[in-house]
This record gives C-alpha cells, structure tokens and sequence, in this order.
C-alpha cells in the first residue's frame, strides 16, 4: 500500500501519514545490530545531482541495511573488526569522489595523482592495479573539467527502458517498442511511496 492510498482510506494528507512512517522507520532503525555481522557489501546510491550519494552497507547474512548516521565507519570497523586493507579500501574510495566535485581541472589533477600515489603505495595489490588503470586513463579522466558531460542521463533513460520492459512484460512488436523509448523523455512518472 503507497502513502497516498493509506492517507485517501481515513482521507488524511500525504504529509501527516508520511511524518507518522518517517518517526516509526526512525524509532526502529534507530540503532542497527551489528553484533552479528560477519559480512557486508558496500555500494553508492545516487540520490541526485551534484554527485550527491548515499552509503548503502548491507549485511550479506540478512540482506538488512545497516547503516548507523553516527560514527557510522568506526562502529563498523569495530564490530566487523574490520582489517587495515579493508578499512584503507573504504577510505580511498571516499577519497576518489572528490576528484569529480573540484572547481578546476588542476585541483582535479592533484587529488588524482596525490590518490593514486597513496593507491599504489598501500600494498593492496587491487588497489594498485586500480591506481595504474587510473594513471592510464587519467587524461580522460581530467577532460572531464573540459567538457563537463555525464552519463548520469543515459543511466536513467537505461532505468526508464527497464521499467517500461517490465511493465508490459515485454514487447512482441520491437518497432512499437522502440518508439516507446523514443516517447519516455515526455512521459511523466508520478512518484508515491
């Protein structure tokens, strides 16, 4: 059941059930358990413009998020007893994203080369295999601050086609299809929950 069709049963606002959800979702998930914990997964969801993201730690045992606000990386560390090339891993990765949110290609140039020199000298084999594919590509990587072009866009057009596959189970007439996809940048999609 969405928010809207809960709020339209006792014909009370969106908001008012949306804040009633919010406060229980927060009560519950307030502190997570991570006693048991043995493995996780970590991921980035976009939640915007402005390579705006979101730290999705997920415990592989119970497919539960687990993410805590508050020292959200030391608690992990702690009861995951997390190893240093694990825990260097993590951070390095942070650290990469500010490349893509400097003001200038220069600034840009000296997180990247300052990252990948930290990268290479972890002794993390995978982390300096990362580093060299980096310094191969690290024009094209810079030329990012040239022409700032993302495929942040394409990305969600690919998301688009999949939901529209999904929603009609597919399609038996591939030219109907297609210009499905020519018709999504005007279609207008509503979003509840």
């Amino acid at each position: 059941m969405t928010i809207l069709d809960a709020a339209n049963h006792p014909g009370v606002s969106w908001d008012l059930i949306k804040e009633i959800q919010k406060h229980y979702l927060a009560k519950k998930y307030k502190s997570p358990r991570l006693k048991h914990v043995t493995r996780i997964a970590i991921d980035e969801i976009s939640i915007g413009k402005g390579h705006r993201y979101l730290t999705a730690v997920l415990n592989l045992k119970t497919g539960a998020v687990i993410n805590d606000q508050k020292n959200e990386k030391e608690r992990l560390e702690e009861a995951l007893g997390l190893d240093k090339p694990l825990a260097t891993a993590y951070y390095l990765k942070e650290d990469l994203r500010q490349v893509w949110i400097r003001g200038c290609k220069s600034d840009a140039k000296t997180i990247l080369t300052d990252w990948i020199n930290k990268a290479l000298s972890t002794g993390i084999a995978m982390l300096q295999k990362f580093a060299k594919t980096l310094t191969a590509y690290t024009f094209g990587i810079l030329n990012y601050y040239d022409c700032r072009i993302s495929t942040g866009p394409l990305e969600g057009t690919n998301n688009k086609i999949k939901t529209l596959q999904r929603q009609a189970y597919g399609y038996r007439d591939i030219k109907f299809f297609k210009l499905k996809i020519h018709a999504l940048h005007e279609a207008k999609y509503a979003l509840v929950g």
